[in-house]
């Protein structure tokens, strides 16, 4: 079984925090169980040239915004734009196989917005959302999410 890819960016840690200790719930739930997928992950930076994937990936992207209130007068996406410019190259795109957004819930139909937005862009799946850092419980849910979805489309 080949782990499941998710590339993502983290401005202030939390998309990073939570992705490692989903990683590490992975890491627990193959030796269980060693058809549950590990999980391999590429964080993308502003420094970062983009690369060609070769294989299925998931996206983890925060919400940055500015300007507008997202919904009726527009916005503009600031600090994650390196991870979409690297989803963008090539033949990028043809490998996302579905989004996960967190933000901050206080800012009510913004929350998330950007997630959607690359869900709509590469044409995948929204699949799922977690605030902040996320919880445990955020963490096994997404990653059930997750091994579902890469079974699906990878026919492991």
């Amino acid at each position: 079984m080949t782990a499941m890819n998710i590339l993502y960016i983290s401005i202030e840690g939390n998309t990073r925090a939570f992705l490692h200790r989903m990683q590490e719930f992975a890491e627990q739930q193959h030796i269980l169980n060693p058809n549950n997928p590990l999980i391999k992950l590429k964080e993308i930076g502003p420094q970062d040239a983009p690369a060609q994937e070769s294989a299925p990936f998931f996206v983890f992207v925060p919400t940055y915004l500015t300007g507008g209130n997202g919904i009726d007068n527009g916005f503009t996406e600031i600090m994650t734009n390196a991870l979409g410019e690297y989803i963008e190259d090539g033949h990028n795109a043809k490998y996302c196989i579905g989004v996960v957004g967190s933000g901050n819930r206080n800012f009510n139909e913004q929350y998330c917005l950007t997630a959607r937005k690359y869900a709509q862009i590469f044409d995948a799946p929204f699949l799922d959302n977690y605030e902040l850092r996320g919880t445990t419980v955020d963490t096994e849910r997404i990653y059930n999410v997750l091994a579902r979805q890469w079974a699906k489309v990878t026919n492991e």
